[in-house]
């Protein structure tokens, strides 16, 4: 079975922003990069070879060899993995790759609301945010665009 993509960025003590992808190429983690990383950042990653080419000063960590080496680690990134795949698990057990992008989005939502806000402040927040929007039975199931008989 094909896996679906998400890539995830999180900014050292800042948020963290994720979002499937339909590859999982070079060009395509180069686009995320250049529209979420400000120019003069320095980007911290694994030693997989698509991050590499960037316009970025580029720091790797290998992990085969070690997890921290100084200040080049990707743990808070790990850190919003494991929320994100219990998550997925545990709570949704069966979720779609339709509506992927849904549950990704709740769970950097939470990921980025989890100090500063007790549970009233992140359920108020989260009600603004929905306010004034529709979401249509039809694009819940993915059926946008289809005709009924």
């Amino acid at each position: 079975m094909a896996k679906t993509i998400v890539v995830g960025m999180l900014e050292r003590k800042g948020r963290v922003r994720a979002e499937v992808v339909a590859e999982r190429s070079q060009a395509t983690l180069h686009a995320l990069v250049n529209k979420h990383i400000q120019y003069g950042a320095t980007l911290l990653t694994d030693e997989w070879g698509g991050y590499k080419g960037t316009d970025l000063t580029h720091e790797i960590i290998n992990h085969a060899v070690e997890y921290v080496n100084g200040q080049v680690h990707t743990q808070g990134n790990e850190n919003f993995w494991s929320l994100l795949k219990r998550g997925l698990s545990g709570t949704y057990i069966n979720v779609g790759p339709s509506h992927l992008s849904r549950y990704v989005d709740e769970q950097a939502f939470r990921y980025n609301n989890r100090e500063e806000k007790d549970d009233y402040d992140r359920f108020a927040l989260a009600v603004s945010e929905i306010l004034g929007k529709r979401l249509t039975y039809a694009e819940v199931t993915g059926k946008v665009g289809e005709t009924a008989f």
